[in-house]
Parts: C-alpha cells; sequence; structure tokens
C-alpha cells in the first residue's frame, strides 16, 4: 500500500529484497485467498462464466507463490495488491447488480468511483509494473523475468478488456 512507501522507504527502491515486516504474510494469505476463490469458481460457478477470472487467479497464484517460497519480489507483490483497491468497487457493483439496484444514485456513485479506481489502481498499477519490470530486467534472472513478463502480458489486456466492457456497459449503454 502507500503507506508502506512511507513507512518503509527502502521498498520504492528494492523491490526484488526489501520488504516491511508483515509483508511476506500479507502476500502469503493473498496467495491462500486467489487458491480459495479459485477452488470455490471451480466448484459452484460454469467454466464458461468464470473461466477468464480462473485464469487471471492462476497467474497470481503463480506469480505470488514464487515471491512467497523464494522471499523475494514481496515488494513488486505488494505494488501488485494495489490493484485489489479497485475489486472493492467491482465486488459492490456485483452485488448491486444482483440486488437489481441498476438504476439507483449508489450504483450510478459506484460505477463512477469503480472506474476511477480502475484507472488509478489497476491501468496505472500494471502499467508501472510493467515499465519496472523492463527497466530492471539486468537485475532480474531470466525464469523470474520470463513469468513476470507473461503475467503482465495476460493481465494487461484482460484488465484494458474488462476496463472496456465496464464503460460501454455503465456508460454506453
Amino acid at each position: 500500500s502507500p503507506r508502506r512507501f512511507c513507512l518503509h522507504p527502502g521498498l520504492s527502491e528494492d523491490l526484488v529484497g526489501t520488504h516491511p515486516p508483515g509483508a511476506h504474510s500479507l502476500v502469503a494469505v493473498s496467495v491462500g485467498y486467489f487458491l480459495e476463490d479459485f477452488v470455490d469458481m471451480l466448484c459452484n460457478q460454469k467454466l464458461h462464466q468464470s473461466w477468464e477470472l480462473l485464469f487471471h487467479h492462476s497467474v497470481v497464484i503463480v506469480c505470488f507463490g514464487i515471491a512467497v517460497l523464494l522471499h523475494q519480489y514481496i515488494g513488486f507483490a505488494l505494488v501488485a495488491l494495489l490493484v485489489e483497491i479497485n475489486s472493492i468497487f467491482l465486488h459492490l457493483r456485483q452485488i448491486l447488480l444482483m440486488a437489481n439496484l441498476v438504476h439507483t444514485t449508489c450504483y450510478r456513485l459506484n460505477s463512477i468511483i469503480n472506474l476511477g479506481t480502475y484507472v488509478v489502481f489497476r491501468i496505472t498499477t500494471l502499467a508501472w509494473m510493467t515499465r519496472w519490470l523492463f527497466l530492471n530486467r539486468e537485475n532480474v534472472p531470466p525464469a523470474t523475468y520470463a513469468v513476470g513478463t507473461v503475467g503482465m502480458a495476460i493481465m494487461t489486456p484482460m484488465n484494458i478488456i474488462l476496463f472496456y466492457r465496464l464503460l460501454r456497459s455503465d456508460f454506453f449503454k
């Protein structure tokens, strides 16, 4: 989180080997959450409804799992967790849709906040992470660089497509 960067300034200079106390546990718990959500979707949703999210979770589980097992790239994983701030509004959007509250002020306000946080915490964060990976390619082992590059190559288009769908659904009906 941004607070972590203020409290642990070394993190902004070294996302590979430096991480604040508790950060490793946070990333490990996040892996557990993504695993649980993955299994829940497999058991309770049709594959054609959830394949994109299952794919997303698979990428996150692999990337975060490597960070947790190696005790490296925890700082990079913390940056990636900024993306999840937007998930609050994505989930609230789903709840409002299920409650048939699409034509309410609450839904409209959430749609605006959702798109704003989507740009700030998803698109901008993913762009920053891609840039960081590219700029630090000489300092990252080839296998880790490959996993990170593939992860970013998957996540970025997925998030741009979802942004387009949200924009079309909530603002250009």
